[in-house]
């Protein structure tokens, strides 16, 4: 699928976009006329176009309001802000932050994933329901077909991370977990259970993986924002890896990784927001598609225009930074105060002292009147102002680490600290690093390399959930620099588990599913 074809069908695939939107009260997640569909996909070439407009959903606004956009949303607001390394000056966020809303059926955050992802699932639905009675070659069917396959699949692992129990804590899969969805149909449906999802999104992309390869077809060399056969092992390898398959997510990260070697320095230090040699699926950004000040980049690029970064910059964690070794080029990605002062509360450089002149010396693209802040990024930028910049889904480093924690729990130690040595010294991060840890040493040497190298990325949460390890922030007060009100520790068995509760526009008109409780109290 050419990417030149991209911004020319944007209206057709929010057009079909259309056929999953919400209604009044009811999460619709069905086609809301034939006609449409049938006009839809009267030709695989229309039907390229709603895969296109799948793409395009991962970044679009969502909800009237301007906080919620799309995939971006996901990674800031329920994989960094609730995190234990991502640090900002924000106490009005602190319900968010410290994973207060999960327990409330009501919240508009506990319901976005839920619509969000049912959204993508609902169009994957009419895509697999119509594709096979298009007009055009069986090699373009079984691409898209399988494109739409590995939209399903990644939309449920989402979806089982943020609703679903820990693996660990789900009695090998017995628990309920989510409505699976797999028709375009509004019928009431019961839960499913967490292993029963894992089923599909197995079966998805086994299927997926099948087409690829049958369809004779790979994307265009200049689209990396479509799915592909490397995005469906990828997204293989995550799912198994949080299933603790770890057998199958050793075996899909090493063919996800395959053809994405890692980025160079250079590369690495370009700001986090234009596809290189490493990035297996992106999201699309361009200044004529731009979010404005409401897209993944205006709440975390450091260069951004927009008040949310001039006035609030994300920071990394003082702990996780004096855990990265001075030999590391990521160590340089954030800025140290060494001996300069800020505000001892909240990391604030005042205005022209010497830490704000050291920070602008060293970042000459932050904005003049942004605000600098001790331990802020400068790994993540936009490529244009406000905050465009293409944002990425999945890396050979997060390959790299998903082998080296299968490897460990394989009990091949060995492979293990092979695959660190690999990210981290081979690929010229760290020259000087070496790894000889052993036993659980080693697991937490992969869990602080994996926090280190996709810090920013909407990561973490996820991670510190699967493993059951507890969030703890230090205030700066006890040599942290987390501001008092965000300065807490959460254990694994807090608020629900981790556990987002299936939010009230679903129990509420889905008579299938039992009112739960809590949303009673």
């Amino acid at each position: 699928m050419n990417m030149r074809r991209y911004k020319k069908i944007v209206a057709f695939g929010w057009a079909i976009s259309l056929f999953c939107s919400c209604g009044s009260g009811w999460l619709d997640t069905a086609p809301t006329s034939s006609t449409g569909s049938a006009t839809a996909f009267e030709t695989t070439e229309n039907a390229a176009m709603a895969i296109n407009g799948l793409c395009k959903m991962m970044t679009r606004q969502y909800l009237e309001s301007q906080g919620f956009n799309g995939e971006g949303t996901i990674k800031m607001y329920y994989g960094n802000y609730p995190s234990e390394n991502f640090s900002v000056n924000l106490p009005g966020w602190s319900n968010t932050i410290n994973g207060r809303y999960l327990d409330n059926t009501t919240s508009t955050y506990g319901y976005y994933p839920w619509y969000y992802y049912y959204k993508l699932i609902g169009n994957a639905n009419t895509l697999l329901a119509n594709i096979d009675r298009a007009s055009g070659p069986q090699g373009e069917k079984d691409f898209i077909k399988a494109q739409a396959y590995t939209f399903r699949a990644y939309s449920y692992l989402m979806l089982a991370q943020l609703y679903g129990n820990r693996w660990a804590d789900s009695n090998e899969g017995t628990s309920e977990a989510l409505v699976l969805r797999t028709e375009p149909t509004m019928d009431d449906m019961p839960l499913s259970t967490l292993g029963e999802v894992y089923e599909l999104i197995y079966n998805d992309l086994d299927n997926a993986v099948r087409l690829y390869k049958a369809s004779g077809m790979e994307r265009a060399s200049d689209d990396n924002y479509s799915p592909d056969l490397n995005v469906a092992y990828a997204v293989y390898a995550r799912a198994a890896l949080t299933k603790q398959d770890y057998q199958r997510a050793r075996e899909y990260a090493v063919l996800a990784r395959e053809g994405y070697p890692l980025m160079s320095v250079s590369d690495y230090e370009a700001g986090f927001c234009t596809p290189n040699s490493e990035w297996i699926w992106s999201s699309y950004g361009a200044l004529d598609e731009t979010l404005y000040y409401y897209s993944y980049f205006a709440y975390i690029a450091y260069n951004s225009s927009a008040s949310a970064v001039r006035s609030y910059p994300k920071c990394i964690s003082k702990e996780l930074y004096d855990r990265i070794p001075a030999t590391d080029i990521r160590k340089c990605l954030f800025l140290d105060p060494q001996t300069d002062e800020y505000d001892a509360n909240t990391g604030k450089a005042a205005s022209n002292s010497v830490l704000d002149a050291r920070a602008r010396e060293e970042c000459p693209g932050l904005q003049s009147n942004a605000t600098v802040y001790a331990y802020m990024q400068f790994k993540i930028a936009a490529e244009d102002m406000p905050g465009v910049g293409h944002l990425n889904h999945f890396r050979s480093s997060e390959m790299y680490l998903i082998e080296a924690e299968a490897d460990y729990f394989l009990r091949d130690e060995d492979a293990a600290r092979k695959a660190l040595l690999a990210l981290t010294r081979d690929s010229g991060r760290d020259p000087e690093y070496a790894c000889a840890q052993t036993g659980t040493e080693l697991l937490e040497e992969i869990k602080k390399y994996r926090a280190i190298e996709l810090w920013g990325e909407g990561f973490e949460w996820f991670d510190l959930k699967r493993w059951g390890d507890a969030i703890e922030r230090k205030s700066f007060a006890d040599g942290g620099n987390f501001i008092t009100v965000l300065a807490v520790t959460i254990g694994p068995g807090d608020n629900n588990r981790w556990t987002w509760r299936i939010p009230n526009r679903e129990t509420d008109y889905n008579h299938a599913l039992g009112k739960d409780p809590a949303s009673e109290e």
